[in-house]
């Protein structure tokens, strides 16, 4: 049942490229699929297997923007790229692999895919891929968000929505250890709300606007080494911070060796809305 407490949308954040950084954005369509444009390219190896700052962490230091039809790509000391949001011709169809799945996909632009090798100086080149027109990645998680929640190239659900409380919490155990605090970069959630305890997304049903549309979260967000990348400098945290403090105050359910942080969520109402940071969500438990 929905219940009138509610809570506030504090920041939205689209990520047009897998792993680089997002764009924080005070309005913004959702769509079925996620955010519009969120993930929707991502960087592959020479045998189409994705890359992320799992392997390496200096996707972490690329900005990208979107602005008048165009998605710009920059980094210190070596200017930008644009690349249209919408592919001006037709190009080869090549086959990638996100985890288990398997994808059509096309190069986005060649003259983006050399400007990131010029930045990123991998082993083996890397390409800068969307999907394939008419190609709808299949669903690996059906159990979980239902046979017909479709995404581009995001890691599980189309959403990943944190709590301000959540990473307050997590602070103030970093503190009492000596520990540098984090911000919340490095979850790389989609929607961020305040009004919530530590960790109480975990037991919230759905998020539902005044507009109608709702989001249902679904589970707990599984979190990996990614959280030790220091988003301003690139470098992953020798200690395995805070992934270690992580596990200990807020463990998987079904896996006490891994952290969870913020929860995986899909949109429950057909359609596409735009969403604004501010906006009331009354909470459905």
């Amino acid at each position: 049942m929905t219940h009138s407490r509610s809570v506030a949308l504090e920041k939205i954040v689209v990520y047009p490229v897998k792993s680089l950084r997002g764009i924080d954005v005070k309005q913004w369509p959702l769509t079925p699929q996620g955010l519009q444009y969120d993930r929707h390219w991502m960087l592959v190896m020479p045998n189409g297997r994705f890359v992320s700052q799992r392997q390496m962490p200096t996707m972490s230091l690329i900005d990208t923007a979107i602005e008048q039809e165009s998605l710009i790509l920059s980094a210190d000391g070596h200017g930008e790229v644009r690349l249209p949001l919408v592919r001006q011709h037709h190009s080869e169809v090549l086959a990638a692999t996100i985890w288990r799945d398997q994808c059509d996909v096309v190069e986005a632009s060649d003259a983006a895919s050399a400007w990131l090798n010029e930045v990123l100086k991998p082993v083996k080149p890397l390409r800068l891929v969307s999907m394939a027109d008419d190609f709808i990645r299949p669903q690996s998680h059906p159990e979980r968000f239902g046979e017909h929640t479709f995404t581009a190239f995001a890691d599980a659900a189309p959403y990943l929505v944190a709590n301000t409380a959540s990473l307050e919490r997590l602070n103030q155990q970093l503190q009492q250890q000596q520990m540098a605090s984090v911000d919340m970069r490095r979850f790389r959630p989609n929607l961020v709300v305040s009004g919530l305890d530590a960790f109480e997304e975990h037991r919230v049903r759905g998020l539902q606007h005044t507009d109608g549309v709702a989001l249902e979260l679904r589970d707990h967000c599984e979190r990996c080494i990614m959280t030790t990348i220091d988003p301003d400098s690139g470098q992953k945290a020798p200690d395995m911070e805070p992934f270690k403090t992580l596990i200990g105050l807020n463990p998987m359910p079904d896996n006490p060796k891994a952290p969870a942080f913020a929860v995986n969520a899909t949109l429950a109402s057909p359609g596409n809305t735009i969403w604004s940071v501010g906006d009331q969500l009354n909470l459905v438990t």
